[in-house]
């Protein structure tokens, strides 16, 4: 504590300095913090706050805040503590404050003034001293000194009172020169002052309040205000002074303000004309003048009566006034006025009584809306107070009041129900007159929601513009006010019971019985009865006498039928429902025996389910199952009633309350029922026909609530009189037209007979021989023409048949028809119900008659909708009936069924007269019930055939694509929709295949919109599938378990015996669908993007649906021999998918993208490999759907199924999933999503066969080729980018390289070809399509230019292989050139320039640049040999291999490719030189002999002696080899080199380029760090500066003979042995090749060189013996004549000689 408490004053520094912070919550958080300190260390508030205060606002932003927390702490100060050198010291710093300014309207100065007041609390004399200092003389600062003694005043009246004479003294002298705009300070100041000075009166009641000085300084002021300020003309200053004269009239002398009387009488009373917000001033004013004047102990009242009208006539207008507030405040000001007022009434009603009361029932006699509202309503509030003075006036106000009960004003009305109340607790109402005046309360109870709109809306009563009461505020005021009656006024008892009774049976009084609302502060007549009946429930025979007693209380069947029939709103205001079920029992002793008994069990069950109005509400179905309870109700109790002329009167009752409900569509369609269920209770036949057509006269058919209400009842009477009602309505039908006609007759004749017989004769003419409607319209026309004022001649004129028909054309209209449709509707529904509830056993041959006697067609040309929907909904009635006697036992097909199904297509179709806007709502809703009308057609028997399901399920399916808005109307359509594709897999199906393949057909049908664009019909969609599979899964319940288990288990479900019923004896595979038959890899990949869908919903029911797939095919008995997968991992994955379901619907914070992925892993699980494929096959549409997200998602599965199950696929599998794969590559247009989809084929390509993929790849791309315009693809060429992926690839990059060349590497077949027949030039073993070839161009060409990093590694390493298969295309392609195919030259060129840019060897670039295109034999030749040249300077390493590939290449079949070939070797020869040549591969590095080293292990077998050695290529590598594996020779022994033990031999690239022989002997080492490694594992590591690490490398096995010379007898041998080739080029070629070996070489070889020269010298071509010729002579310059000619000499000479013969030269050999 003493720690906080020394760091105190630090904080509380910091609080000071935070009052002046820019942000406002942080100075209210510090204000706030302060005072809570002050209130406990005041002194150390002060202290921190006085340190801050003397450099004034300037210094101190808040000063306002400051001062504050000054004023608070001061207050906080003991008496003790108070200093006054300090208190006086904040007293100069407030004053210089607020004297700083000449205004005194800041927050500062308010606050400063506050401070002063603080100070006076303790210091008064101090604080006033410090004012007085500046109320001396005129200044800026008087009207801030002044308003704050007054604010010490209302503060400190006891200190301040005894120190007014001092003030006064001092403020009476400047009253004279103040200004009119400080005057209302002033004036305020003595209002405070006075009231100040009358409460300390009234604690010190013991001291003398004033002398004689403060009452002559007082009358002086009081004079003052009265005669000038209170006349000024601002406003402001009289308001201000009539308050401060309204104070002061209790203090100054009862002489003075006698004489003062008639002059501020009329100063107060001008300021109510002004505006009503001084209204509360000026009252407040008038009430002390009347308390001064009236009451007083020291004479007679200064006002007489005849005075104080003109003030009481102004102060009832004032009354409303509080009415008129629209907020809180404004109401507040109204009621404190209010009550002011009263106060004033009060104070002279105190003293004039008599005089008071008569001059109020005079002016309630006025009948003008304000003075009689606001005279009831002082009424209402002196009643109680002057009632021993008005106790004798009863009979008079009782009179009086009683003529006002016929006001329509809602003022009068609220005040009067107001005043019946109060006159009801004094005892006024008595007798007759008190059933008058509850009549009155409950009449306007009985007000109607219409009725209140009414009155809101009317000019008339809103007359009274002071007040603003509304209907709703008089309903509750009358509700209140009964029910107070009967709580809380025992005396009233015996004149409301049993008078309330009679108000239930009328009309009028209907809103107060039964009001329509759901505020539940509302109560009713209802309320009221009970009340009173629980009151009298002790003496039930006392209340039956009553009743009884007498003759103006309705009979006990008609209040029973009056509340049943009000109990039909069970959301009423007040919990009406419950009410009138409480009254009903206690009525109980009024009607038949037993029933008390019965409705003490039923009524607890009904008030039990109306208990909960939030509960009801959220179900739709609410009010038609209470009306089923109600009626239910109803029948009961009449089955309880033994008493059968007691239920004929009930009838007869309820017959005549017709007339209650006339224009209540509702309770009139629930006393059809009521009447309904009565007459189904008589057997009387006659009885019943007579009721039934007083329903059909009472019923408002025109009205759908009614209607159905009259054809419920109809059916209720049909369940036992089902002939009597079926006659009923057939005649309806038959007379049809003519009761209309008949009325529009009457009618005329009647308003005819004035005008005498001419008008007759014209009617009987004009209506001869016309149809019924024309008829009706006719006679309709003509009462109107007859109404009017018209002569007979011109009637006689206008009434011929012709121009009646002109005047009908004009005028037609719809409404005879839509009286016929009003018929027709009522009709069809009354026919439905009395199918519906008649009974099972007798209604097959009704219904036969009345479908097969076409009585229904009848009823089809209905063309209103809510016709339509009432002849669709008997149709549905019908169907139902049959459903319920098939149930029953009674079963029989529904004859011309399918025709039914066509009436309901028929009217459920739109009209091309309607209009959309119109009846968009009601043909939804039309639609609707037609839906529910196909579900029960097509669920009774026959069995619907295909064409009929096909045609309703195209008609129907529609709907799905139905906008969501009115989702009221909308949603219960979407309902009935998939209700019924349920019932059709529910009915339509045979066998278990047939309902398996219907049920694909349904759902293929939804597909549409299940991968729609809109969200809203994915989502319905899905839920449609969802809601069928749960169907289906119930059809194919059986006794198989779906666990598997054998035999009998506690899984078997129960099987639905009526499904199955035709199937009892077949076994389970002709019941039960088999697994394929559910197509399941099919419906799978469509309805897994789903899963990844928007909108949660549809996400989470899509998986469901999955669930739901494999949870039928694992419960379906499996094929005898079929293989038995593991069943545990099987359940195991639908357990995991389950979860996820799990998961979704209890919409926990999972990621979205985890739960997808665990669908899709539990899915691969379950998927046969059957339906694996067919999965895969059917990605296209999956990858293009409609929703980007839902696409990704089923790429991600598509790569997931292809990781995991990829090796279960056959080569026919891959090559059709690569083309779904590539198809939904060429649909997908969006960039990001086909890099998803080269990624999927990508994947696909490295789990599988990557050959298959890329073969499939290129024929599309081939098929691309041939069939479009690639260049103007709009995106691009999604075959490109399949190129570019494969080509960035880590993987399949060399791949894809590798299968290109060896594409390239096979014969192209191009159209030319197969069109000429002649390929002989192109035969070859292996043979591709050209469009194959010429896609295997253009992925070269993407692969080198779109490769990347990747690609361009992959080409490095592959360098040789290419750059041959390039070279050997070539020559393909200038011979296809020969035969004028130009294009396959271009893309060739194309993608070599694309491989030279890829390997950086631009000279090679420039050299096919410039002569590329050039097709002269000689020329494309030379062109190869540039390139080989080019390429022997640049990249010698690869010469070898690439000679290798030409090698073989020369044993093709194509020439073209042959003689590329022998063009790069006669090129490559020239530079296998020793000298320049470096080993580029370790077999040329290592020589050896045995077998192949193991390049994985780098080990090499001990059972052979193979020696290998290591170069050093560079100067920047360096190779550890670890010792004890190194054998080193010097000389011919083998020494054994030893250093330290496990220190590495570190072999130095210093010496580069030295090739180490291995020999039988082993020779010394030319440089002493390269070794002899003996057999073993070669550790070989090379070493990097850049990362500072040895990189292990591998060896290769070596020949144990020379690389260089090898390679170069390869092609020597080559070269020779195709020097015979069939063309001349090759050999030419050839032969030019033999003789460009370098000269260090030549001589190993000369001998064969001139053994080909020779051979040559005779061949048939002129060109290759020129070439022979020009070698020869070539060799014999570069070689030693005597050891290469002479061997050959003679052959030579004589080949020469032959030559020299041919072509007639002479040959000189030197």
């Amino acid at each position: 504590m003493a720690s906080s408490s020394s760091h105190l004053p630090d904080a509380i520094q910091v609080l000071v300095s935070s009052l002046a912070d820019e942000s406002s919550l942080v100075r209210e958080a510090s204000i706030n913090s302060l005072k809570d300190i002050a209130s406990l260390h005041p002194l150390l508030i002060l202290d921190s706050c006085y340190s801050v205060s003397r450099g004034g606002r300037r210094r101190f932003g808040n000063i306002a805040g400051l001062f504050e927390v000054m004023a608070f702490a001061i207050r906080c100060l003991d008496k003790g503590d108070a200093d006054p050198s300090l208190l006086g010291k904040f007293a100069k710093i407030a004053t210089s404050e607020i004297i700083s300014s000449k205004e005194y309207d800041t927050d500062w100065q308010r606050a400063a003034a506050g401070l002063l007041v603080s100070i006076g609390s303790h210091l008064p004399d101090l604080m006033m001293e410090e004012i007085f200092l500046h109320l001396l003389g005129p200044n800026s600062s008087l009207p801030a000194m002044v308003q704050i003694l007054a604010d010490f005043a209302s503060v400190e009246a006891s200190q301040f009172t005894p120190r007014l004479k001092d003030v006064l003294s001092r403020v009476l002298p400047i009253l004279g020169n103040v200004k009119d705009m400080q005057r209302p300070i002033f004036a305020n100041a003595f209002k405070c002052w006075c009231q100040a000075v009358w409460q300390y009166g009234l604690d010190l009641s013991s001291h003398p309040l004033l002398d004689s000085d403060v009452m002559s300084f007082l009358n002086s002021a009081f004079e003052l205000l009265l005669r000038v300020w209170a006349s000024s003309r601002d406003l402001k200053v009289r308001v201000a002074s009539v308050e401060a004269l309204g104070q002061m009239v209790h203090l100054i002398t009862r002489t003075q303000l006698k004489t003062s009387l008639h002059r501020l009488v009329p100063t107060i009373l001008e300021l109510y004309k002004k505006d009503h917000d001084i209204a509360f001033s000026a009252t407040c004013s008038l009430h002390s003048l009347l308390t001064a004047s009236l009451h007083s102990e020291y004479g007679s009242p200064l006002l007489d009566f005849e005075d104080l009208t003109i003030i009481l006539s102004t102060l009832l207008p004032v009354v409303s006034i509080h009415n008129d507030g629209k907020v809180h405040s404004d109401f507040a000001v109204g009621l404190k006025t209010y009550n002011a007022v009263q106060h004033c009434f009060l104070t002279v009603g105190l003293i004039y009584h008599e005089e008071l009361f008569m001059f109020l029932l005079n002016k309630c006699r006025l009948k003008e809306d304000p003075i009689t509202y606001g005279a009831l309503c002082v009424v209402k509030h002196l009643l109680p107070r002057l009632a021993e003075a008005w106790h004798t006036k009863r009979p008079v106000l009782v009179e009086a009041v009683k003529l006002l009960l016929d006001e329509q004003s809602l003022g009068v009305c609220k005040a009067i129900s107001e005043l019946i109340v109060v006159m009801a607790s004094h005892c006024y109402l008595v007798g007759p007159s008190g059933e008058l005046f509850v009549e009155y309360l409950v009449r306007h109870c009985a007000i109607s929601d219409d009725e209140l709109k009414g009155f809101d809306s009317s000019k008339e009563v809103s007359r009274m513009s002071s007040s603003s009461i509304h209907g709703s505020e008089l309903r509750a005021i009358c509700e209140k006010g009964l029910l107070l009656l009967t709580i809380t006024l025992p005396e009233m008892e015996h004149i409301l019971w049993p008078y309330l009774l009679k108000m239930v049976i009328p009309r009028k009084y209907t809103g107060a019985v039964a009001t329509v609302g759901l505020s539940i502060s509302q109560f009713s007549v209802c309320r009221c009865i009970s009340e009173l009946c629980r009151q009298r429930s002790s003496s039930s025979n006392f209340l039956l006498t009553e009743c009884k007693a007498r003759d103006d209380i309705p009979k006990p069947e008609e209040l029973f039928s009056r509340l049943v029939v009000l109990l039909h709103d069970p959301l009423a205001r007040g919990q009406l429902a419950t009410q009138i079920l409480t009254v009903l029992c206690y009525l109980a002793p009024l009607f038949p025996k037993d029933l008390g008994l019965f409705w003490q069990d039923e009524v607890p069950k009904m008030k039990a389910y109306v208990s909960d109005t939030e509960e009801l509400k959220e179900d739709s179905s609410y009010q038609e199952t209470w009306d089923d309870m109600i009626i239910n109700f109803l029948a009961e109790s009449l089955d309880v009633i033994e008493n059968r002329e007691w239920v004929i009167s009930l009838g007869d009752v309820l017959a005549e309350q017709y007339e209650l409900y006339t224009s209540d569509d509702k309770h009139s369609a629930l006393l059809h029922r009521c009447l309904g269920i009565l007459l189904q209770k008589v057997d009387d036949r006659v009885y019943v026909h007579g009721k039934i057509d007083w329903m059909y006269k009472k019923a408002n058919i025109a009205a759908p609530t009614n209607r159905v209400g009259l054809a419920k009842g109809m059916g209720l009477v049909a369940a036992s009189h089902l002939d009597t009602v079926l006659e009923k309505l057939k005649d309806i039908l038959d007379g049809i037209g003519q009761n209309i006609f008949q009325r529009e007759y009457v009618t005329l004749f009647n308003m005819t007979k004035l005008k005498g017989s001419t008008i007759s004769k014209c009617i009987l003419r004009a209506t001869k021989g016309v149809s019924w409607n024309l008829g009706i319209d006719l006679l309709s026309v003509i009462r109107t023409l007859t109404a009017s004022r018209i002569s007979s001649a011109s009637l006689e004129w206008i009434l011929t048949i012709d121009n009646l028909r002109k005047i009908l054309a004009f005028f037609s209209d719809r409404v005879k028809v839509q009286d016929v449709d009003d018929i027709h509707a009522a009709l069809a529904l009354m026919y439905g119900y009395a199918a519906r509830y008649a009974p099972s056993n007798v209604i097959e041959a009704r219904i036969d008659a009345l479908v097969g006697t076409n009585m229904l067609s009848r009823l089809l040309h209905v063309q209103h909708p809510t016709a339509k929907q009432a002849v669709i909904t008997a149709i549905d009635l019908l169907g139902r009936a049959v459903i319920n006697a098939a149930e029953s036992g009674a079963s029989f097909p529904l004859k011309r069924r399918d025709q039914m199904l066509d009436y309901v297509l028929t009217l459920m179709g739109r009209d091309d007269e309607e209009e959309l806007n119109g009846f968009s709502v009601e043909l939804l809703h039309t639609q609707t019930l037609a839906l529910s009308a196909f579900t029960t057609l097509v669920s009774v028997e026959p069995r619907l055939a295909v064409e009929t399901r096909n045609h309703v399920m195209k008609a129907t399916l529609g709907f799905f694509a139905l906008p969501n808005d009115p989702p009221e109307i909308v949603d219960p359509l979407i309902d009935n929709l998939v209700t019924l594709f349920c019932a059709i897999l529910h009915t339509s199906g045979e066998d278990g295949r047939s309902r398996a393949e219907l049920l694909l057909h349904i759902l293929r049908q939804i597909d549409q919109f299940v991968s729609s664009s809109m969200e809203h019909q994915r989502r319905r969609g899905c839920i449609a599938v969802y809601e069928i599979l749960v169907k289906f899964r119930t059809l194919c319940s059986s006794s198989y378990c779906p666990l598997g288990c054998q035999g009998s288990c506690i899984h078997v479900n129960k099987t639905d015996r009526t499904l199955h019923k035709n199937f009892s004896n077949l076994p389970s595979a002709y019941v039960l669908p088999s697994r394929g038959s559910l197509c399941l890899g099919e419906r799978v990949i469509f309805y897994l993007p789903r899963c990844a869908d928007t909108n949660a919903e549809v996400r989470k029911v899509s998986a469901q649906i999955l669930d739901l797939f494999f949870s039928i095919s694992l419960s379906l008995p499996r094929p005898v021999g079929s293989v038995v997968e593991d069943i545990e991992v099987l359940y195991s994955a639908l357990s995991s998918l389950e979860d996820v379901i799990a998961i979704l619907r209890s919409d926990a914070s999972i990621d979205q993208s985890e739960v997808f992925s665990r669908v899709v892993s539990s899915v691969s699980v379950l998927l046969s490999r059957e339906e694996f494929v067919v999965t895969l096959h059917g990605c296209t549409a999956a990858i293009c759907d409609k929703v980007k997200q839902s696409a990704e998602g089923a790429i991600l599965a598509i790569i997931e199924f292809v990781t995991k199950r990829g090796t279960e696929l056959n080569e026919n599998d891959m090559s059709r999933t690569t083309h779904s794969l590539l198809s939904a590559l060429m649909m997908v247009t969006e960039k990001h999503l086909r890099q998803e989809v080269l990624g999927a084929i990508s994947c696909f390509a490295e789990s599988t066969s990557s050959k298959i993929v890329f073969d499939e790849v290129l024929i599309a791309a081939g098929k691309d080729i041939t069939t479009k315009d690639i260049s103007r693809l709009r995106g691009g060429w999604p075959i490109q980018d399949a190129f570019y992926a494969f080509s960035q690839h880590a993987t399949l990059s060399i791949l894809f390289l590798k299968h290109l060349v060896s594409v390239l590497n096979q014969a192209p077949i191009f159209k030319k070809d197969l069109e000429r027949g002649d390929n002989s030039g192109l035969s070859f073993d292996v043979r591709v399509e050209g469009d194959v070839f010429q896609a295997a161009i253009l992925a070269l060409a993407a692969l080198f230019r779109g490769g990347g990093k990747v690609g361009k590694k992959a080409v490095e390493q592959n360098y040789g292989t290419v750059l041959s298969a390039l070279t050997l295309q070539f020559g393909t392609c200038h011979g296809l050139v020969a035969s004028g195919q130009q294009e396959p030259l271009r893309t060739l060129l194309n993608a070599f320039q694309a491989f030279c840019e890829c390997v950086g060897d631009l000279e090679m670039g420039k050299i096919l640049a410039r002569d590329g295109e050039l097709n002269e034999n000689e020329r494309w030749i030379s062109l190869i040999g540039d390139l080989a040249s080019c390429i022997s300077i640049k990249r010698p390493k690869e010469v070898p291999n690439i000679c290798t590939c030409l090698s073989k290449a020369l044993n093709r079949h194509e020439r073209f490719q042959r003689e590329a070939a022998a063009a790069a070797l006669s090129e490559f020869v020239r530079y296998r030189n020793t000298d320049n040549a470096t080993p580029t591969t370790w077999s040329a590095l290592f020589q050896g002999s045995g077998q192949e080293v193991d390049t994985e292990t780098n080990r090499v077998s001990e059972k052979e002696t193979v020696s290998t050695a290591m170069v050093i290529h560079s100067s920047h590598v360096q190779t550890l080899i670890s010792q004890g594996l190194l054998r080193v020779s010097l000389g011919s022994a083998l020494q054994l080199r030893t250093p330290k033990d496990n220190e590495p031999i570190r072999l130095s690239g210093a010496q580069s380029n030295i090739r180490v022989n291995s020999a039988p002997h082993l020779q010394r080492a030319i440089e002493s760090n390269f070794h002899l490694i003996s057999p073993g594992v070669v550790p070989l590591y090379n070493y990097r500066k850049d990362i500072d690490e040895y990189i292990p490398l591998k060896f290769e096995q070596v020949k144990n003979h020379d690389g260089i010379d090898s390679q170069l007898e390869q092609m020597v041998e080559v070269m020779c042995r195709h020097v015979s080739d069939e063309s001349s080029t090759v050999r030419r070629l050839c032969l030019r090749g033999l003789v460009q070996i370098p000269s260090i070489h030549i001589l190993q070889h000369i001998t064969q060189v001139l053994g080909v020269i020779v051979a040559l010298l005779e061949d048939p071509d002129e060109s290759v013996q020129l070439t022979a010729v020009s070698c020869l002579l070539i060799v014999l310059e570069s070689s030693p004549k005597e050891e290469a000619v002479d061997p050959v000499l003679l052959n030579l000479s004589l080949r020469l000689r032959n030559l020299q013969v041919s072509y007639h030269i002479c040959i000189i050999l030197v």
